[in-house]
Parts: structure tokens; sequence; C-alpha cells
């Protein structure tokens, strides 16, 4: 029962971790009708936020407030100068400058941070674990990087869901030709839902850091279960990525367990499962 336990606890806290970096992804493709193959990038560059401010600042939470606005104001001159040329241009072309900006951005990486591996100290209030029973126990941080992941999950809802810019954003994603009709500058929205896709995938990169080491590449394995979780989820549908986020992570802690010669298949498995009973996804639309 400890080791069931101790595997639902590390899905749930993985689950939570991918969910705050796909939900980004599935804004921007639900909304924008993007295909962001930089994404992960995003993820990598809250990593080395992470590492350069905590150098700076010396706690990890303290770099989490600064990263999240400067990520957000990189994700804004993104969106200028390169995504806002996309929105009236087929899947393709979107690949092709999305994947260049992968390039350029691994390239930037290496240009300022070099290519060995990094270690994020995690903060020494934080570094003790929660005793589960004589022989086991569960890191402390880790409850804490599932605790922010839940509250910036539920600011997001709350933002979606209950503010004026929520109701232009859904607005935004039903009737694009609507919105600008009532005044609203789709342009400076769809900028804004971008950078808010940055951030929040900077945001999971900045916390995971102290758990993982921080190195090149790290966001191309994110991005992979980023796009797993949209289409599990369905395309634009901020609580199938939820569901879909625990779903991947309970089935990656168990699996590593359990079936540690498939643990690689099972997830891309249950993707599959889900499309044979939902083409859309579990909550898209069919």
């Amino acid at each position: 029962m400890e080791l069931i336990l101790i595997q639902v606890l590390n899905g749930l806290q993985y689950g939570l971790l991918i969910f705050l970096a796909a939900s980004g992804l599935t804004l921007v493709f639900g909304i924008m009708g993007i295909i962001n193959l930089s994404h992960g990038s995003f993820y990598m560059l809250g990593a080395y936020l992470a590492l350069t401010l905590t150098s700076i600042v010396g706690d990890i939470f303290i770099a989490l407030a600064l990263g999240i606005p400067l990520a957000f104001a990189f994700g804004a001159a993104v969106e200028w100068l390169f995504i806002r040329h996309l929105y009236a241009r087929d899947h393709l072309q979107q690949v092709l400058l999305t994947f260049g900006l992968i390039l350029i951005f691994n390239e930037l990486q290496r240009i300022l941070w070099g290519t060995r591996p990094h270690s994020v100290p995690i903060p020494p209030y934080l570094s003790g674990s929660v005793r589960l029973s004589d022989v086991l126990s569960y890191p402390v941080y880790r409850i804490a990087v599932a605790a922010i992941c839940v509250l910036l999950a539920l600011a997001m809802m709350f933002v979606i869901q209950k503010t004026r810019v929520g109701r232009m954003i859904r607005a935004g994603e039903s009737n694009r030709e609507m919105v600008e009709a009532l005044g609203i500058d789709s342009r400076l929205l769809f900028r804004f839902v971008f950078a808010a896709g940055v951030s929040l995938a900077a945001a999971a990169g900045i916390i995971a850091a102290p758990i993982e080491s921080v190195y090149p590449g790290i966001g191309e394995r994110v991005l992979i279960i980023s796009f797993v979780v949209v289409v599990i989820g369905g395309i634009g549908s901020i609580k199938g990525a939820f569901v879909g986020a625990l779903l991947i992570g309970l089935a990656d802690a168990f699996g590593k367990v359990f079936l540690p010669e498939f643990a690689s298949v099972v997830v891309y498995a249950l993707m599959a499962a889900v499309l044979v009973a939902r083409p859309g996804g579990l909550f898209g639309r069919v």
C-alpha cells in the first residue's frame, strides 16, 4: 500500500506539472489555431530562468515571481515578431516557422548557458520529507510543487471563466469576426493568450528545475507529452488538459513500477485508447 501511495503522489505531482505546461499549449492551439512546436522551448526558458534567478536571489519562489512576468514579456515579443504572421497561413507554414524557433532558442541557450547540465537548489525550508510509514517518506518540495500547480491552475480557470478577459478569450475562440465587430482588437487578445501560454510553460520549468537537472533540450520531452495531453483532453479544453495530464501522470508513475519494460509505451497506449473511444478527445468536439 505504501508503494501504491508513493506512485499515486508521484503521478499526481507529475500530472499537475505537465498540466501547467500543456495548458498553455492547449490555449494557443485551441484559441489561436497555431501549431506551436516551440512550446517546449518556453519550458526550457523557465528552467534556465530558475537557474539564473535563483543564483541571484537565492530562492526558487522569488525566482518564480520574477520569472513569470519576464516570460510573459518574452512571449509577447515572440508573438509580435513571429507568430502574428501565421494566423492566416496553413499548418505547414506554422510547423516550419515554429520548428525554426526551436533551433534558434536551442542555439541561444548554448550561447548563454553552455552545454553542461546544472542543478537548482531546493530551499532549505522545503528540503525535508513527510514520513508516510516506517520506511517510506515523501519530499516536501514535491508536495509544494503540486500545491503551486493547483493554485496556478485555479487562478487560470478563474480568469477564463469569471473575468472580462476570459469572456473575450472564449468569444474569440468561438467567433473571431464577431469579436472584432464588437470593437475588440483580436490581435492584442491573441498576443495576451500566447504570452500567457509562454508564462505557464515557463512557470512549470521554473518550479520543476530543483527536481530535474537543467540541461539543453529539456523542453523537447515536455513538448511531446504536452501534445499528448492536448490530444487526450480535446483541443482547446482546459478541463480536458487537466484530466488528461493527471491520467498521463498516473499512467507514467505506475507504468515505471509495474511495467518497466513497456514504461515508454504506456502513455501513448493511453492516448491511442482514448482516440479509439473518442476521436475528439475526452472533452473535445467529436
